[in-house]
């Protein structure tokens, strides 16, 4: 019985080994010259052998993660970690163009805000906020003046209520629309 039991941990030891080595290849360290210190990891997340994640280093903390998932030669997604190595923002590129738009703020590796430029002006147009990880308001500015003049705030039980900023001045008033989630039937 100790024989079988050996035999199977030397067998899942090596199968282990074995599937990590592939994984390893595809991982290029990059250190500075003088300190010796890993500055960069090139990694070739699926394997076909072009590099699509940059991870910058500080050593072996990570300061932050640059990624090309379809592989275009623009990036899609920045991920910036704070020296407690949590997730604390992740800027997206939508549409594709290596230009981040959408802007996402992580506490303790919980999503609590975001900020997007949903018509590529160079301008934020659009404001999330989150409490727990679940959506509780959505602000967009329509006019296109920098601020937002309209706000969905949704409650916890589903319901959503419209608000708008008229005069710019940062002051919402419910709009008279609202809407309260259908009952279970």
């Amino acid at each position: 019985m100790k024989l079988a039991l050996l035999a199977a941990s030397l067998v899942a030891t090596l199968a282990c080994g074995s599937a990590a080595e592939p994984a390893r290849a595809r991982i290029a360290p990059e250190y500075d010259t003088k300190t010796g210190k890993l500055q960069l990891l090139k990694y070739d997340s699926n394997g076909n052998g072009t590099v699509d994640t940059w991870s910058y280093m500080d050593g072996v903390r990570i300061l932050r993660i640059e990624i090309d998932a379809d592989e275009d030669g623009k990036l899609d997604r920045w991920e910036h970690y704070g020296a407690d190595q949590k997730l604390e923002k992740v800027g997206l590129s939508p549409s594709g163009d290596g230009k981040a738009t959408r802007t996402e703020w992580h506490e303790q590796d919980v999503l609590v805000r975001a900020e997007e430029d949903t018509d590529e002006d160079g301008r934020t147009d659009k404001w999330e906020t989150y409490e727990n990880g679940r959506l509780t308001a959505v602000a967009f500015d329509t006019l296109h003046r920098g601020t937002p003049d309209r706000r969905l705030i949704y409650g916890p039980d589903g319901s959503v209520r419209v608000e708008v900023d008229a005069a710019g001045d940062g002051r919402f008033v419910a709009s008279g629309v609202s809407s309260r989630p259908a009952p279970r039937r």
